[in-house]
């Protein structure tokens, strides 16, 4: 058995592309965003943890940046956001703490931006190891992780150079 030691870079949706549609008030098929108040434990793609209690959210249509050129596997799907800045880190070093036993699909993708069959699940009991198993494949330069049940997207790792 050999053990997996790639280390890799977690990061939420670019705040660029947050702002936007905080500012506009529209998503990115140009539908309004809704508002949400106390989405107790909803994924939160700004900061990567669950929404706690009295917290003003949004929820809209998003459509993750993937590597390549326009890719014939782009999508656009909701997701859920702080309506606020919560002013969180743009990158982090380690699996979010909230969601350490959430079982989720690892989509890993190429250089062209296409599906890589590395691609799989993990049942959310090593999630960092599962990560890093998939980036750790010949050809993949980044993974975005996805709620299993509905497959939203939650964030995106690449491994660290």
């Amino acid at each position: 058995m050999t053990t997996t030691t790639t280390t890799f870079r977690i990061r939420p949706m670019p705040v660029a592309q947050l702002d936007a549609v905080r500012v506009s008030g529209h998503d990115v098929s140009g539908h309004p965003v809704e508002t949400l108040i106390d989405a107790v434990g909803e994924p939160l793609r700004c900061c990567l943890r669950n929404a706690r209690l009295g917290e003003r959210c949004i929820l809209f249509g998003y459509e993750p940046p993937i590597p390549g050129v326009a890719s014939p596997y782009r999508e656009i799907g909701p997701v859920i956001a702080h309506a606020d800045d919560c002013g969180a880190p743009t990158v982090w070093d380690s699996y979010p703490l909230d969601w350490q036993r959430r079982p989720q699909i690892l989509r890993a993708y190429d250089a062209r931006g296409w599906i890589h069959p590395a691609s799989t699940t993990h049942d959310g009991s090593d999630p960092a190891a599962a990560l890093a198993r998939v980036l750790a494949e010949p050809g993949v330069v980044e993974v975005h992780s996805r709620n299993i049940v509905y497959g939203c997207f939650m964030f995106v790792a690449a491994a660290e150079a």
